[in-house]
């Protein structure tokens, strides 16, 4: 499984729904999970993102559904990254890249 970095922000359709139901957080990792992906761990963060999610998925297709999926709500305004381990990373560095870590 690849590893994706998802910065999200609220809406202020998402804020509400957020205050409202806040137990909403853990229903929509249920749902990423019946997309065909797995939140790893997820952070509620300050700054200009509200929301710091480390979730896996087996492909970029899968991944980008879950983010459009998300997105089309209006609820969040979602910024989804590719990410490698370190060790992977140092890998490809030396040329001795064996999978995609």
């Amino acid at each position: 499984m690849a590893t994706y970095i998802m910065l999200s922000t609220l809406t202020d359709e998402g804020r509400k729904t957020l205050k409202e139901r806040p137990e909403r957080l853990k229903a929509v990792n249920k749902e990423v999970e019946a997309m065909g992906a797995r939140v790893v761990s997820q952070y509620a963060v300050l700054g200009g993102y509200d929301f710091v999610n480390i979730i896996e998925a087996p492909s970029n297709e899968v991944m980008s559904r879950v983010s459009i999926e998300l997105g089309a709500r209006g609820t969040i305004k979602v910024t989804t990254f590719p990410a490698m381990s370190i060790d992977a990373f140092i890998e490809m560095l030396e040329g001795t890249s064996t999978s995609g870590k």
